[in-house]
């Protein structure tokens, strides 16, 4: 049973509001930038909106003392510092074959 806005709840038109500009932005900076830092960047902005959505609806739907929505973003957060640990190896690798990590430049892979 939800709770009222005058209990103390806001609606999730903020919330939609924050996460969809997340994604957006999180998208224009992985479509637009050539750095791999930016990049994975973009991805950590895209996971962070899934959580805040997956927050919100928990609060707003939820049953009392239901943590569903918690414990996915928790799990988002988990698999984003594995992304960056493995992701950041691999701009290290690629920074250490090329001397840049413009992710357009490499474009053979058995060298």
């Amino acid at each position: 049973m939800p709770l009222l806005a005058a209990e103390g709840v806001s609606h999730l038109g903020g919330y939609f509001f924050i996460s969809s500009a997340m994604f957006v932005l999180g998208i224009f900076t992985m479509v637009t930038r050539r750095n791999a830092i930016y990049v994975l960047m973009g991805a950590e902005l895209i996971l962070n909106a899934a959580a805040l959505n997956f927050v919100a609806f928990a609060r707003h739907h939820g049953r009392a003392g239901a943590l569903d929505g918690q414990m996915f973003a928790i799990f988002i957060i988990i698999l984003a510092a594995a992304e960056a640990a493995v992701a950041l190896g691999i701009v290290l690798q690629l920074y250490h074959h090329f001397p840049t990590i413009d992710v357009s430049k490499p474009d053979r892979l058995g060298d």
